[in-house]
Parts: structure tokens; C-alpha cells; sequence
């Protein structure tokens, strides 16, 4: 099938590693344009020369949590490729821990990154997108549900989900779509720290965590970029003010 991304430009957040990286792979690799970013220079250099280069990707070095992000990662796909027509939200996951555990000062930077920097770049995107648009968020499955030990997460997540919903109904007028992507246990960096952190041998930790999903495995970086590149693009025109769950049938809910 035709995803029908030849061309158009998204802008993905957090794209140097991980989910976001995955996603800009997937888009570019079916002929959108992506711009990238990450806090680390080196790494949005290194993410860009494995989107393919310069004529596929451009980078930026940004931080979500500063105010002038979204206006520079606008500006840079519009200066470079010409067009903005869509944005992934990614931000790495907030400190783990209890609530008991985590500081205000935790709660504040976590809330600056992961909630407020990403209602600033919905908010931005929404200005800038025209007609057959998109806004994508990647949440967490603790949007259903806590997950233990990620009290921030648990926290945050399912406000900014309620965030995209009204989005999508404010913005859908427009023909400008709101969509939120919930990842389970995907083999990433961050998940690969999370089930070091439980105390027991991670491979007995991944061995019993894998067991407990349907599918019996951790799904890849690969299989959540698929799944984001094809909400994001025209072929999911339909889609809107909804969240999909990538999680190998681990949500116990419908």
C-alpha cells in the first residue's frame, strides 16, 4: 500500500534514538523528508546520516523543555524542505521511581519536557498546519493504567493524552488530525534501563515480562516506527482524536 508520504516533511521530536528514530526511519525510508531532534549535537548528526543524508533528513540540536524549540524545528523544515506537514512528539521517558521518591524539582523539569514542551510544539504545529495536517504524540500505555515504579509517567501521560483529544476536536474543522501512539514494552534503550533498574537479572526480568504478552516477546524499534509512519501519513486521513496501542496485545482492556 501507498502511505502516500513522497515528499511531505514531518518534524519528529526525540528522533536521534529510540521510538522517534525508528519513526523517522520509516518515514523517510517510504519518501517523506524529516527533521530531527536531540539535545546532543553528535547524535542528531549520526541520526541524519542514518536517515540517508542530507537530501532526507536535516537535524537540530534542541532541548522540548525550552520555549523556542518548536519555532526553530518549524522554521528548519520549512527552510530546508519547504513544506511542514506533520509532527511526532517523542520525549525520553520522565525519571523512574515512586512517588514517595520523586522531588519537586523532578516533577517540575519532567513536566517542562514531557508535558508543557509538548503542548508548546502541538500548539506551534497547530498555527503552521493547513489541511491534510497531523500531530502525533508518543504516550505510554500508563495513559490506561500505572505502571509501577514510573509515578511521573503515571502522572503526566494521561494528561497529555486528554491534551490531544481536545486538540483533535478543536483542530479537525481544519482537516488537521491529532493521533497518540501508546508503546509497550518496545526493545529500546530506555526499556532495556527500566528492567535493569528491577533489581533481578534483566534477562530473567525481559524472559518474565515477554511471557506475560500475548505475542510472547518485546516488540522492536522497527514495528512502532511502522505503525507511527502510517498514522502520521495521508493513508490514515480517517484517523483522528484516537490512540494506538503497539504493545503486542498486552493491554488487558478493549
Amino acid at each position: 500500500m501507498d502511505l502516500g508520504l513522497d515528499g511531505r516533511v514531518y518534524v519528529v521530536t526525540g528522533g536521534t534514538r529510540g521510538l522517534g528514530f525508528a519513526t523517522a526511519r520509516e518515514l523517510a525510508a517510504d519518501g517523506a523528508r524529516v527533521v530531527v531532534s536531540g539535545r546532543d549535537e553528535a547524535s542528531v548528526d549520526a541520526a541524519v546520516a542514518g536517515l540517508g543524508g542530507s537530501e532526507r533528513a536535516s537535524g537540530v540540536a534542541a532541548d522540548n523543555a525550552d520555549p523556542a524549540t518548536p519555532d526553530r524545528l518549524v522554521a528548519a523544515a520549512v527552510e530546508r524542505f519547504g513544506r511542514f506537514d506533520g509532527l511526532l512528539v517523542s520525549v525520553g521517558g520522565p525519571p523512574a521511581g515512586p512517588v514517595t521518591a520523586i522531588g519537586d524539582e523532578q516533577w517540575r523539569d519532567a513536566f517542562e519536557s514531557v508535558f508543557l514542551g509538548a503542548v508548546r510544539l502541538a500548539r506551534t504545529a497547530a498555527r503552521r498546519l493547513g489541511e491534510g495536517g497531523v500531530i502525533g504524540f508518543v504516550l505510554s500505555g500508563s495513559v490506561y493504567e500505572p505502571i509501577g515504579g514510573l509515578a511521573v509517567s503515571n502522572g503526566l501521560r494521561p494528561g497529555l493524552a486528554g491534551v490531544a483529544k481536545t486538540l483533535a476536536d478543536e483542530l479537525g474543522p481544519r482537516g488537521v488530525r491529532v493521533v497518540g501512539l501508546l508503546p509497550g514494552r518496545v526493545d529500546t534503550d530506555r526499556v532495556r534501563e527500566l528492567d535493569a533498574q528491577r533489581g533481578d537479572d534483566p534477562a530473567l526480568v525481559r524472559d518474565r515480562a515477554g511471557a506475560a504478552i500475548p505475542l510472547r516477546r518485546y516488540g522492536t524499534p522497527q514495528e512502532f516506527g511502522r505503525a507511527a509512519a502510517f498514522l502520521l501519513s495521508p493513508a490514515a486521513s480517517y484517523v483522528t482524536g484516537t490512540t494506538l496501542t503497539v504493545d503486542g496485545g498486552a493491554r488487558r482492556s478493549f
